[in-house]
């Protein structure tokens, strides 16, 4: 009984073995912020004759990829509201006054995402969660893989861009900036250095 019991045995823990190690598993990475490799950008016209652009100069996030399994990858990003940047002081301090991001109240915008799709050719598009001005929507980001390998300090590390466009109101910012300038467009560098 003891040497039938074993022989099951054996081939089940043999297989069981091999299927785990046919399983893949994603690489985490963090967001390099420090090394100011990443970085958060956005543009919207204004009046429609040119355009305003700006950043948030501090945010961190991480995420994770297997290219044997890009459907398994997440992301989740970190943004401190009061640290955007448009290069003009006062209009910045508009900016985070309750007319816009509402900073005070909402110190923390987030992204987390819920869906990865590889398109090919290094497309790919990303779904989530974007939480702004105190309201999570659903938003569609459009990705590039940028690339991955070895840096020069020891370490491994992937990069990505991604753009979406959000629309002011449906993140309750009801300040009118004209018909030009109601939608915000994203772009998103992210290079992350594997953990």
């Amino acid at each position: 009984m003891k040497k039938c019991l074993l022989r099951s045995f054996i081939p089940c823990t043999l297989l069981a073995a091999a299927s785990m190690s046919s399983v893949a598993l994603a690489d985490d990475y963090k967001i390099d912020t420090n090394g100011s490799h990443a970085s958060i950008q956005f543009r919207i016209q204004h009046l429609g004759y040119s355009w305003l652009v700006g950043r948030f100069n501090t945010f961190d996030g991480e995420f994770s990829y297997d290219e044997k399994q890009p459907e398994a990858s997440k992301v989740k990003v970190n943004i401190a509201t009061a640290s955007v940047d448009s290069n003009h002081a006062e209009r910045d301090k508009h900016l985070r006054s309750s007319d816009f991001l509402n900073v005070d109240k909402f110190p923390q915008a987030t992204f987390v995402s819920s869906s990865f799709k590889e398109l090919g050719d290094g497309n790919a598009t990303m779904t989530g969660d974007l939480t702004l001005n105190g309201v999570t929507k659903p938003v569609t980001i459009d990705v590039k893989h940028v690339g991955a390998g070895n840096d020069p300090w020891g370490g491994y590390r992937r990069g990505f861009v991604g753009t979406t466009m959000i629309t002011l109101k449906d993140y309750d910012i009801k300040t009118n900036l004209g018909p030009a300038s109601t939608e915000v467009e994203l772009e998103l560098n992210v290079e992350g250095i594997r953990l």
